[in-house]
């Protein structure tokens, strides 16, 4: 995958979560945990997108590492809202799905990258 069309991949997701959000629930319970999935599951584009634009080749190798840890923190929480029954586990599976693909083409990327 080019970084093009994995920028717009990550675009694409923040605008699902952005989506979900509004969907949720409207309790004190969901409005918590949906500002933590909020942020981290939006700044997963905005930090690759700062790593594509990276200065020097160890900037860039170290950018992904953010963006590894605020895709596993997005699945964290979307496992929270489903294991807590605030939303349906099947409404938030294409979700959860994409935070467990992207991690590996962040980690193929990273490696190229490496080389």
């Amino acid at each position: 995958m080019n970084p093009d069309e994995l920028r717009e991949r990550t675009k694409t997701f923040a605008k699902r979560i952005v989506r979900l959000c509004r969907e949720l629930p409207r309790t004190q319970v969901a409005k918590l945990i949906g500002n933590q999935v909020f942020r981290s599951g939006t700044s997963i584009g905005a930090n690759y997108r700062a790593a594509c634009r990276g200065r020097s080749r160890p900037d860039f190798i170290s950018k992904p590492g953010i963006v590894l840890e605020e895709t596993d923190e997005t699945l964290y929480w979307l496992e929270i809202l489903a294991e807590t029954e605030v939303v349906s586990a099947e409404m938030l599976a294409p979700l959860a799905r994409e935070c467990r693909e992207l991690p590996a083409i962040f980690v193929a990327s990273l490696n190229t990258a490496k080389r």
